[in-house]
């Protein structure tokens, strides 16, 4: 299978069902993550449905973008490392069930809780590259260069400390067990991967 087809083809899914559900209201109250009806209708679907859909085009650019950019890397690894290049879209959407898995349990009587957006599969992908290249240079903001290792720790002590205090229409739910899912979710499968990470932590390196 070709390098990063399969982002790309997630990336291409996720941008039909955006711009469908943008003028189909039907739609994106079909698919997007609703605890209640998850509960009282055991509509399961909405676990996965709402990482196909975005709440407007500067949300789905801004997530696309950072898919394009983490995607293909995540997907050559777990290729490599597993053998088999599905791992990688099994992680993606287990993601999302992992991300929104908290937010179902604290909102689930909530009817006036409502999310959706791939950040949390997002941010399972991009923080399993941590594992494999913790002092990897990442472009904060685009344009400023940070060792991944520190911006994964900030982010993820910022996320909890906004999951806290609920105080925007952001999912920082989702960011932060979505981070932890994908800093699990290898060294599930891959145990070794532990011994790795913590002797690459042993040779620093910036900006390279």
């Amino acid at each position: 299978m070709s390098q990063g087809i399969i982002t790309y083809i997630i990336i291409g899914i996720t941008v039909i069902t955006s711009f469908s559900a943008f003028s189909n209201v039907d739609l994106l109250n079909r698919l997007i993550f609703y605890p209640v009806d998850i509960k009282d209708r055991n509509e399961l679907w909405r676990f996965v449905t709402h990482g196909f859909i975005h709440a407007d085009v500067q949300h789905l650019i801004f997530n696309m973008l950072t898919l394009y950019f983490f995607g293909r890397q995540i997907e050559t690894t777990f290729a490599f490392l597993f053998g088999n290049p599905y791992v990688y879209p099994v992680c993606y959407v287990t993601a999302l069930i992992a991300a929104s898995a908290p937010s179902y349990a604290k909102h689930q009587e909530d009817r006036y809780y409502r999310s959706l957006g791939a950040s949390g599969a997002i941010a399972a992908g991009w923080l399993a590259t941590i594992i494999f290249d913790p002092w990897q240079t990442l472009m904060l903001n685009f344009f400023i260069p940070i060792p991944a290792l520190l911006f994964a720790v900030g982010y993820i002590v910022y996320s909890s400390y906004m999951s806290k205090r609920s105080m925007d229409n952001i999912g920082h739910d989702a960011h932060l067990y979505g981070a932890v899912y994908g800093l699990l979710f290898p060294v599930v499968f891959k145990p070794q991967l532990i011994s790795y990470f913590l002797e690459q932590l042993k040779h620093p390196r910036f900006f390279n």
